[in-house]
């Protein structure tokens, strides 16, 4: 077989997507290769297709146990022979399945990376023809990368144990340009192809919201979204708790996830949500990585994380079908507290000498300060994530909340010399809410305390809703007119460019919003009913497609696997669509291979034909 062969058999595709062709035949030639491609984009099958042709084994290097286990369980059920070997595995299974590695059953292996240097494995590896070394989530070899892991450190050693050097190839979603270098350099690639397809996911919405009531805000959207399944993160574990709990208290089907619960619970709470026994997962950033659970519709952040390389991979989550996805954070100026805490006891690098986790943590507040300017941004968001990764493009996406959101240009320096001024009269000793009340003047029991009603700026903007105030504070910090530390009081501090602010003759202006943003459900009751995943059935359409789908989950059950591991609910909404009534019509579908044609087509084609009839 060539690889369009594979391709259609085994993964029901006609053709393949941007850049993977090119990935593919790089490695075929023997070379190795770098590819950074956003979640969703197919990195999975540029290892996986060369492995099919290549002469020998191809060891796949992955971080979590749930990434190896879903690839695992995907490569089976399309009829490939694959393996995984990490601590999941009892004594006897590891050493079973290591058996049938030297038979060479397996012509993929997914290994931890802990795994690779032990005497057991290293004996198996000496011992067999390895063909590739596939890095999986390469980032995580990168200090500078938001996923260090130091036992990524062991994959070029064990290369260089090898009796021969296989080609080596490494895949990623988030990666700046540091940390491709870095990678490079640590993998040591030979002269490697390195292919960047580009990080934007067009479509995803992105969307930030500073509300008063978060758990309400979050509560209002899974309403209108009751059918679908979705991820909530949320910054500690007691969060992640008080969430989940008033979300079940509330009615919805939820599950929850972080490193206080036990294995057992753990495992349960992931598969409940994979296979689609339970609609949302509320969870710390411990989940999530290698899930690869193709129908996640939304992706909300019940809080700010510590760095955009996170964000966007944690909101990429979301709409690996390549269907419409909503990713919505909800801020608050704590979580930039909460975040500096986890950066200031940072456990995972001590292994680094003092003066390079010095450094480390310096980058990590500036990562911090550019999540934060994201969440205060008027630009279009899509194209502030693009930018921090180094792509650029128009400004305006059309998909973002702040493109959809109708500005104005409004002369803020009145506005911007009040606050600055309050600032420095007040030497710089308050954190945005004293010096927000003072210039809207406020009479609380703070504001006296501190004596800020004798502040020469006291009331001087009293006029203005102090929600506008917020916005310029924000704009202040965007533009660093104005500064705010990263400690547990978060004072407000002067910049080189503050005196510019109150001396200069210029005029400050700043885009805002001409009204508030509808709200969610306003804009949900304006959407068709029959639209699911952004395609448009008939009401025929929509009960055909609720009958694959409790004929999927049937399947899934019986052969004791994730629902999307069977169909994705793409290629259901393409059979509503295509209607096959043969063998010939359903291969022409999206996504069904000669090899689940075999296992379930029939099946399917007999729940249209009744559907139909």
């Amino acid at each position: 077989m060539d690889k369009y062969e594979i391709l259609k058999k085994y993964f029901g595709y006609d053709t393949f997507r941007n850049a993977q062709e090119a990935l593919i035949d790089n490695i075929l030639e023997g070379k190795d290769t770098l590819g950074i491609m956003p979640t969703g984009a197919g990195k999975s099958l540029c290892y996986q297709i060369p492995a099919l042709l290549m002469n020998g084994i191809t060891l796949v290097v992955s971080p979590l146990i749930s990434l190896m286990k879903d690839q695992v369980g995907s490569l089976n059920q399309a009829g490939i022979h694959a393996a995984f070997l990490n601590s999941s595995l009892t004594t006897n299974q590891y050493y079973k399945a290591l058996g049938f590695a030297r038979q060479g059953r397996y012509p993929i292996i997914y290994v931890a990376p802990e795994r690779l240097v032990t005497e057991e494995f290293l004996d198996f590896a000496l011992n067999s023809n390895i063909a590739m070394v596939a890095v999986d989530e390469a980032h995580c070899v990168s200090q500078w990368g938001q996923d260090f892991r130091p036992s990524y450190l062991k994959i070029v050693e064990f290369i260089k144990r090898l009796p021969k050097r296989p080609v080596v190839s490494a895949f990623t979603a988030t990666a700046t340009k540091e940390v491709r270098d870095d990678i490079i350099d640590i993998l040591q690639l030979q002269n490697p192809m390195v292919m960047t397809t580009g990080f934007d996911r067009n479509n995803l919405y992105f969307g930030v919201m500073a509300v008063k009531d978060r758990y309400h805000a979050i509560k209002n959207y899974l309403e209108i979204h009751k059918k679908d399944s979705g991820i909530i993160y949320c910054l500690t574990r007691k969060h992640v708790e008080e969430v989940s709990g008033r979300l079940a208290e509330d009615g919805f089907s939820v599950a929850k996830y972080h490193a206080g619960l036990s294995d057992e619970e753990r495992r349960k709470n992931q598969d409940d949500f994979i296979y689609d026994r339970t609609a949302v997962m509320v969870a710390t950033n411990a989940f999530g990585m290698g899930i690869d659970k193709s129908n996640v519709r939304f992706v909300l952040h019940c809080g700010m994380p510590k760095n955009m390389e996170s964000y966007y991979q944690e909101a990429g989550r979301a709409g690996r079908d390549g269907e419409p996805a909503e990713c919505i954070l909800y801020y608050s100026g704590q979580d930039v507290i909460t975040n500096q805490f986890f950066i200031d006891n940072n456990q995972d690098n001590q292994e680094l000498d003092d003066m390079t986790r010095i450094l480390v943590q310096e980058r990590d507040r500036e990562r911090l300060r550019k999540m934060t300017f994201y969440c205060f941004t008027n630009e279009c968001l899509r194209d502030y994530i693009l930018r921090y990764f180094g792509e650029y493009g128009s400004n305006y996406c059309g998909n973002c909340q702040n493109c959809l959101t109708q500005f104005e240009t409004v002369d803020v320096t009145d506005i911007v010399r009040a606050i600055v001024g309050c600032v420095q009269s007040s030497r710089q000793r308050y954190g945005v809410n004293v010096i927000l009340d003072t210039v809207h003047g406020a009479n609380t029991a703070k504001i006296r305390q501190y004596r800020m009603n004798e502040n020469p700026h006291y009331g001087e903007l009293a006029k203005i809703p102090i929600y506008r105030l917020r916005q310029v504070m924000n704009y202040l910090q965007l533009k660093e007119l104005l500064s705010v530390t990263n400690d547990e009081y978060a004072v407000v501090k002067m910049t080189a460019n503050s005196r510019q602010a109150l001396e200069s003759g210029e005029k400050i202006v700043m885009r805002m919003a001409k009204e508030q943003e509808r709200t969610v459900r306003e804009k949900e009751k304006k959407k068709k009913k029959n639209v699911f995943s952004g395609v448009e059935l008939t009401e025929r359409e929509q009960r055909l497609f609720e009958k694959l789908r409790a004929l999927r989950t049937e399947i899934a059950r019986e052969e004791q696997v994730p629902p999307y591991i069977v169909f994705s609910d793409k290629t259901l909404i393409s059979m509503c669509k295509v209607k096959p009534q043969d063998k010939e019509k359903m291969l022409s579908v999206s996504g069904v291979g000669e090899y689940k044609y075999e296992k379930y087509g029939e099946r399917f084609l007999k729940c249209v034909e009744e559907e139909l009839s």
